[in-house]
């Protein structure tokens, strides 16, 4: 597989130069691409990254017809100190791999909490490690349902849950909305709620970007940044055909990503700031995740499925939750919406960052696993006045 990559990164065609004067306006800038392959090709080391993820324990389980690939990780706790499971659920463009610099600190004992977290890590399904459906509608609420099915197989009959980026928010959304009894509180670093209310609310907003309404600068990006989005909800099988025969190709689709998503501005830049918030290495363990697994293409066909008529259907977003709810919002995040208090019935808390954009636990794992702690201490809290635990 290793001589596979090699051979198809350094045997590309030549690349299409770049308009003058132009960063990453249009995309990937194609003469960073390069330094890139090279990298990956001669500087990656790949035994050495392979004892790197396997570092933590890795498992598979089969549910419903799944084998779902997920870390789990038991914390050895000193005295006066007990522990709590987390289930951690990952965006697209993002893995498992995110979460390799905040699990040792989720399950290190901190200042003013008795207690430190078994973080459970999956892949979601058709991401990564994890097995994708073979037949049409598995989107975010089946998702959520198999994940806490997973719960229950590891014997958490009840946990906390934590939805990093997009889709790790929409799916824990769900589950929070099915699963109010097992859930013991939701926190989130991209508040995201998929329902007709905010559908309308970012029509309304993109309709006015386009015909230059002052203050409307957020939604001229939600139209210039989300051509993904409509693509991957339409024909991702198209798409992946590319990204799953050329390395290169996936490196710049996920990489020119993880640029924009982490700041918009980044667009502006040379080298698309990847450098500013990411180490190398990082990314392209993450890439690896992708291509070992041919992955991207089952991956990007949630969107399809959670754009579907059958899943709007469902209108779960439309039903409030009493889980108690906390939001981390870091200021890059573009994509995040208001909190709705007609859906979070219980709403602990809410952080403000003024750095950190949609792939946080990798761009600031410390930040982002205090902000956890601080909640989950919140919601126990919560709990124990209202006599429920």
């Amino acid at each position: 597989m290793i001589k596979d990559l090699i051979y198809r990164l350094k045997n590309h065609r030549k690349f299409v130069p770049p308009l003058e004067g132009i960063a990453f306006e249009y995309g990937f800038n194609t003469n960073q691409i390069d330094p890139w392959v090279k990298y990956w090709t001669e500087e990656y080391n790949f035994k050495q990254r392979e004892t790197f993820f396997n570092q933590f324990p890795h498992y598979k389980t089969n549910i419903q017809g799944l084998d779902i690939h997920f870390i789990s990780v038991k914390p050895q706790t000193p005295a006066g100190i007990y522990t709590v499971p987390l289930l951690i659920l990952h965006d697209w463009a993002s893995s498992f791999r995110e979460f390799y610099d905040a699990i040792p600190l989720f399950t290190t004992s901190t200042e003013g909490c008795d207690f430190v977290f078994e973080p459970i890590v999956p892949s979601l399904p058709g991401f990564g490690f994890s097995d994708a459906a073979v037949r049409p509608g598995l989107g975010p609420a089946q998702m959520g349902v198999i994940l806490n099915n997973l719960m229950r197989r590891l014997g958490h009959k009840k946990y906390y849950l934590q939805g990093g980026g997009g889709w790790g928010s929409i799916i824990a959304i769900t589950m929070v909305t099915l699963f109010q009894k097992e859930i013991l509180g939701f926190h989130t670093n991209l508040h995201l709620l998929l329902n007709s209310c905010s559908e309308i609310q970012t029509l309304a907003g993109v309709m006015s970007a386009a015909q230059g309404a002052p203050g409307s600068e957020i939604f001229a990006t939600i139209i210039e940044e989300t051509g993904y989005l409509h693509l991957q909800a339409t024909k991702p099988d198209s798409l992946g055909v590319g990204l799953t025969d050329s390395p290169v190709g996936l490196l710049v689709y996920i990489l020119e990503k993880f640029s924009v998503f982490t700041r918009v501005e980044n667009r502006y830049l040379p080298d698309g700031g990847l450098y500013n918030d990411y180490t190398r290495v990082e990314l392209v363990d993450n890439l690896m995740v992708y291509w070992t697994t041919g992955t991207i293409t089952t991956s990007m066909r949630l969107f399809a499925e959670a754009f579907s008529k059958k899943q709007w259907n469902l209108r779960i977003n439309e039903l409030p939750t009493s889980v108690p709810f906390w939001a981390l919002q870091a200021n890059n995040t573009f994509l995040a919406q208001p909190i709705n208090p007609l859906k979070f019935h219980n709403i602990v808390g809410v952080t403000t960052l003024d750095d950190g954009g949609n792939f946080l636990a990798f761009e600031l794992p410390q930040a982002y696993v205090a902000d956890v702690f601080r909640a989950v201490k919140a919601f126990i809290e919560f709990r124990i006045i209202r006599c429920e635990l």
